[in-house]
């Protein structure tokens, strides 16, 4: 995948969500406005970091190339040359997939 161009600002991740195989129902295949959102999602960038109530920086928990687990209708859909990433808080990324 070549580099995103993009910083998130504080503690926001940028992901890209895996690309799901078509969804067939009983020979049925269902229109993109009827898809669940996937939930598996790869890191891309992260952003500048969160502060604590002195300043200091807090430590990110995922880091770039990470499969996460991101909650349904969390984050601001963006699209970057013509490519389409979500924009989510790391409060939003419910766990990391371990290999």
């Amino acid at each position: 995948m070549s580099a995103v161009k993009v910083k998130p600002l504080g503690d926001r991740v940028l992901i890209k969500h895996a690309d799901e195989d078509e969804q067939v129902r009983d020979g049925i295949i269902i229109p993109d406005s009827a898809k669940e959102k996937p939930q598996e999602a790869e890191v891309i960038a992260l952003g500048t970091g969160a502060k604590d109530s002195d300043g200091k920086a807090v430590p990110f928990n995922v880091k770039v190339g990470d499969r996460v687990l991101t909650s349904k209708y969390g984050g601001s859909e963006v699209k970057i040359d013509g490519e389409t990433y979500l924009l989510v808080r790391e409060d939003d990324i419910l766990g990391i997939i371990e290999s």
